[in-house]
């Protein structure tokens, strides 16, 4: 597998750092940069959006992310996907303020676009 093969949108779903395990359900789209890097935009629960920049090896995929919080806070992480097949990856990821008792865990489900 190479990075150029996770370009594509996700349907994603995950549960929050926290002793609860909030849910949510999103997407998620990778597209390559130009210095071989992805970029990554989520949009969680269809109002939160979430920037990062990743980069892959030996089918890991690591992406530092931020996002603004509704208290106007920038929260920063990282989340780190073992990618199962171009089609799925399986991640945890962590906020550097986040409950550091919890890691969040987070589902990538590939969206195949269907040609009618």
């Amino acid at each position: 597998m190479t990075i150029e093969d996770l370009e594509g949108s996700y349907t994603i779903i995950g549960k929050n750092q926290d002793s609860e395990e909030h849910s949510y359900k999103g997407v998620l789209h990778l597209t390559l940069n130009e210095n071989k890097r992805l970029d990554a935009n989520w949009l969680i629960n269809k109002t939160q959006k979430q920037t990062g920049t990743g980069f892959f090896k030996n089918d890991t995929l690591v992406i530092n992310f931020k996002y603004t919080g509704d208290d106007a806070n920038i929260y920063k992480g990282v989340v780190v996907y073992t990618c199962i097949s171009k089609d799925l990856l399986d991640g945890f990821w962590s906020e550097k303020h986040g409950d550091p008792n919890y890691l969040g865990s987070e589902r990538a489900f590939r969206i195949i676009e269907q040609n009618n």
